[in-house]
């Protein structure tokens, strides 16, 4: 398996298991949302054309540290003024995956709902 296949299953598994997310394809994307929001993008199954294996997450806490790997950016369509930012998956150095782990953290809490977030940290989520 190529590694940003292993990475971006483990980045979907890991979405999932947040307190009520759930996957979804529009547009022929996979991303996983949490009470209708998307907090996760994870693009195609596989790339095609100019499209790349990346992950857009919105991160308001983190989006400096995020736009300073290889390659990222802010993701497109006006997205990037609300702190999402494009992390490519293949090529480069990408993040190791407990940073990217936390980034998808981070992104889920900034788009779910406050009884989710309290859901999550009696879990034990960071």
């Amino acid at each position: 398996m190529d590694e940003w296949r292993e990475t971006r299953w483990t980045l979907r598994e890991f979405a999932l298991g947040l307190p009520e997310a759930y996957e979804d394809h529009p547009w022929g994307d996979t991303v996983v949302k949490v009470n209708k929001k998307i907090f996760a993008f994870l693009g195609p199954e596989e790339p095609a054309g100019d499209r790349r294996p990346a992950v857009w997450l919105k991160l308001p806490e983190s989006h400096g540290h995020a736009l300073s790997v290889a390659g990222a950016e802010p993701s497109r369509y006006g997205l990037g003024r609300a702190y999402w930012v494009t992390i490519p998956l293949d090529g480069g150095t990408p993040p190791e995956t407990e940073v990217l782990l936390d980034w998808v953290e981070e992104s889920y809490r900034a788009v779910a709902p406050r009884r989710l977030v309290t859901a999550l940290d009696a879990l034990g989520g960071s």
